[in-house]
């Protein structure tokens, strides 16, 4: 019986082995009738490939034609609207491809060229009636600089009728350029051939040896040893009559394939030739690897054969459990996945949305900072880099409190917060924000505000904040370099005397979107998908994002766009006024009644009007600085005097700085003189003098303000230091827990800076027990951070506060804390604390709050 069953297994082995065999001659079979079909049709493949690789170089030359005949028309035409179109051909420079630039008037046989000699159309073949895009084009010729060269004759016309006739010579070589760089390994041959000479001129690189060149179509067939008259006569009738022919022959020993390309409707051609071989060496790589993978396949298939063979009865027994195991297991799964893809989109979108708002300011903040180290000698440019930081680190910060707000995360609501600010600040901010941005691009930022009766206004402006660098972020991303970027505020016709009606407009000539994409723009997570704008990086959340809060407040946006031209945004909101905005005060106690603009721009001049009506100062302007300096000297009585000048740069570039120099001279000393200045116009050093500074456009009341207190400030430098020391933290000494080294160097600085000293410990533990040991009154108030190791703020506040000591419950304690949130603050007052300031800490509010409870101290 033991005898039987071996038996048994070796006839099942042999069968195995016999059934193997039988499958491997099949497989075979088959490998070796497949690969002979794939090398057929890999060489009818590689001979279509051939004929579209030639079809696509005909093309590219056809596009430079092409291309060439149409900047000839442009020439045409602008000649023909210059007075002088002759000394516009002198004057052009020739290029690499236009080596002659001629002009002949109508009626005349000689005309001029670039080249500043006589020219005629004598020698030039036009007679084989070949046209460029409907430009007649001669026959190839070789040029003065031994170069195969053609020439495209262009009417100009003016008013209907032909003046002259535009001569343009063009050289061969220039197609060079836009050629491949070979064919099948630098295998394949190819010319370029003049169809009416027969003559080959241009040998393009990398196609064959240079060496193997030839001079014209009868060279060409007697070197390859082209000799049956049948087929020389077949290729002649092609060429006369513009057809493509491809042939095979035998080249060298080698069997190739022989072309002649028609580009143009036939006035030049494409020849040459490539090996058959070099055509089939994809085809013989293909079987080669063909065979590889089936031999790997069919060494795997006997290997599972044996596992198989093995193992059957074992997987029999366990496949059951198996199953149910996988069952179990894929219900797992499903349910960890769903878990998983809720988490990864509430982690997406959380991060998307924070990603893309904070990098924009972030940007500022650094930009600006590597300025601040490169011009800290200079006090004008440090005080401006160090406000735009500011602005950028204000923005900053109102950011990270909205995303740090658990609610409004949860929710999904966003609560606007209206408070009185300035367009001027809005402008600033934002500014200081895209400008580095599109100048990293080599772009072009314009700002442009009017219309604007009201600066100052109610609203939110972190949102609006958000809105604009949303918009003219994605300007800057989606605008190539060298682009230009817009940004508009037009004050609109007012529904309300309440609110101030504006249009907010960005704008750029970047890549634009197509119209099917303009109908999704502001859906989320969509973004605008073709060959270029796929470099730019984003969540598709921004304009999403952007639509929403032009809703919340009440506004609208819409956008318009085309390919290639360019997108504009308009959002158009109605902000409230507030009342009693303006200052009248600050105008008469700064002695300034009447101003004269001197600007050649009429909206800017009608802005500053707008913006100082309710001001209570007579603003009055010219458009010269001649008419400027007659004004003054009619004016020269003292209750029509000027205490102010206000110069537009354009005006003082147009007609010279000496001119402004002597307005600026005929005016008393004390006046200042203001130039109103683009913000990336370089102005001349040598007339910023004496009571001569610099405004920033665009005009802002605020901003003008602004600058003039700076003026007085430095004036009465000296007078002004009664004034700080008021609110000033001189002489203080306070007491700190903070166990930051970074935060407590710069809470130490900042106090030194303000002249007061301060003695820090390194947690609230150590805090109480320095003052519980401190004499009455050597600190004036206690600086308390929360977070701290052993014992923290709350704990030590209160601790404090339980001291059996007359100053422990007056004492001034500041929560200086990174916790913003309103419970934070509610916390640090239960607890004891005076007052919260949440980090950053603003030094001027740390002042005002220090001396407020110092002063209700003493």
């Amino acid at each position: 019986m033991k005898r039987g069953r071996n038996k048994s297994k070796k006839d099942g082995g042999v069968s195995l082995l016999l059934s193997i065999i039988v499958v491997f001659g099949i497989l075979g079979a088959v490998v070796f009738s497949v690969a002979r079909k794939i090398s057929t049709e890999m060489s009818a493949s590689a001979i279509q490939n051939l004929s579209e690789s030639l079809d696509l170089i005909e093309c590219t030359i056809e596009a430079v034609l092409g291309k060439e005949a149409e900047f000839q028309r442009l020439m045409a035409q602008e000649i023909a609207i210059w007075t002088d179109p002759e000394e516009y051909v002198r004057t052009f420079q020739k290029s690499q491809t236009m080596v002659k630039i001629s002009l002949i008037r109508t009626g005349e046989t000689r005309g001029i060229s670039n080249t500043n000699e006589l020219f005629s159309e004598e020698g030039l073949d036009f007679s084989a009636g070949g046209t460029v895009d409907g430009l007649p084009v001669s026959k190839s010729y070789t040029n003065y600089m031994g170069t195969w060269a053609y020439t495209m004759k262009c009417p100009v016309e003016k008013e209907g009728e032909e003046i002259a006739s535009l001569y343009i010579e063009y050289v061969y070589d220039s197609l060079d350029r836009a050629l491949p760089n070979g064919f099948y390994n630098n295998r394949a041959m190819l010319y370029i051939m003049d169809a009416e000479s027969e003559r080959m001129v241009l040998k393009p690189k990398g196609m064959g040896e240079r060496s193997a060149g030839h001079l014209n179509l009868e060279d060409f067939f007697r070197a390859n040893d082209i000799l049956d008259e049948g087929l020389r006569e077949e290729v002649a009738a092609s060429v006369r009559n513009g057809k493509n022919i491809m042939f095979n022959h035998d080249i060298r020993g080698r069997n190739s394939l022989i072309y002649m390309w028609s580009v143009n409707e036939g006035t030049i051609y494409l020849i040459g030739y490539v090996p058959i071989e070099a055509i089939q060496q994809e085809g013989n790589t293909v079987n080669q690897n063909i065979l590889i993978v089936v031999a790997v396949m069919l060494v795997a298939f006997f290997l599972c054969c044996v596992l198989y063979y093995f193992n059957q009865r074992q997987q029999n027994k366990i496949r059951k459990e198996r199953e149910q195991e996988r069952e179990i297991h894929n219900r797992q799964l499903a349910e960890a996945l769903q878990a998983a893809q809720i988490a990864s989109n509430s982690k997406t979108t959380f991060l998307s949305n924070m990603s893309h708002d904070i990098r924009t300011p972030m940007n500022a903040v650094i930009g600006f900072t590597t300025l601040l180290s490169r011009d800290a000698e200079n006090p004008e440019k440090v005080r401006e880099y160090t406000k735009k930081i500011m602005a950028s680190g204000q923005h900053l910060l109102s950011l990270i409190n909205d995303i740090l707000d658990v609610s409004k995360i949860e929710s999904g609501k966003v609560v606007l917060s209206v408070e009185e600010f300035t367009l001027n600040d809005l402008v600033s901010s934002v500014d200081a924000i895209i400008r580095p941005m599109a100048g990293a691009r080599k772009q072009k930022f314009h700002v442009d505000v009017t219309g604007i009766k009201h600066e100052y206004l109610l609203g939110d402006e972190t949102r609006i904040n958000q809105i604009l660098i949303n918009l003219l972020s994605n300007s800057v991303k989606y605008t190539q370099e060298g682009g230009n970027i817009w940004f508009r505020l037009i004050g609109m016709k007012q529904r309300s005397p309440q609110f101030e009606h504006i249009r907010i407009e960005v704008q750029d000539d970047g890549y634009g979107m197509t119209p099917e994409y303009l109908n999704i723009i502001f859906d989320a997570f969509t973004r605008a998908e073709n060959s270029t704008t796929n470099k730019v990086q984003g969540t598709g959340l921004g304009m999403a994002i952007t639509k929403n809060i032009v809703e919340l407040m009440g506004g609208t946006i819409d956008v318009s766009s085309e390919v290639n031209k360019g997108t504009l945004f308009r959002v158009e909101l109605e902000l409230r006024i507030p009342e009693g905005q303006t200052n009248r005060r600050f105008w008469r106690e700064n002695g300034i009644s009447r101003i004269l603009a001197v600007d050649n721009d009429e909206v800017i001049c009608e802005n500053i009007h707008l913006l100082m009506i309710d001001t209570g100062v007579e603003a009055d302007t010219v458009s010269s600085v001649d008419k400027a300096m007659r004004i003054l000297q009619e004016n020269n009585v003292a209750d029509k005097t000027y205490q102010l000048l206000l110069i537009d740069w354009n005006v003082a570039d147009a007609e010279g700085i000496q001119k402004v120099k002597e307005l600026r001279d005929m005016v008393p000393e004390n006046m200042l003189v203001l130039l109103l200045a683009d913000y990336d116009t370089g102005l001349d050093e040598s007339i910023l003098t004496g009571n001569t500074k610099v405004l920033t456009k665009p005009f802002f009341v605020s901003a003008f303000q602004e600058k003039i207190q700076e003026i007085r400030a430095e004036q009465n430098r000296g007078n002004t230091d009664a004034v700080t020391v008021a609110n000033s933290l001189e002489g203080m000494h306070f007491l700190a827990a903070e166990d930051n080294e970074i935060n407590a160097e710069i809470l130490r600085e900042i106090l030194e800076i303000e002249g007061a000293g301060c003695e820090i410990v390194e947690n609230g533990q150590l805090a109480v027990e320095r003052f519980r040991d401190a004499s009455e009154k050597e600190f004036d108030a206690i600086l308390m951070d929360v977070q701290m190791p052993v014992m923290n703020g709350y704990n030590a506040t209160r601790a404090i506060r339980a001291l059996e000591r007359k100053d422990a419950a007056e004492i001034p304690i500041i929560a200086m804390t990174a916790n913003a949130f309103a419970e934070d603050e509610k916390e640090a007052l239960d607890a004891g604390m005076n007052v919260h300031l949440a980090k950053p800490i603003d030094v001027e509010l740390l002042k005002k709050v220090i001396n407020q409870y110092v002063t209700r101290k003493d």
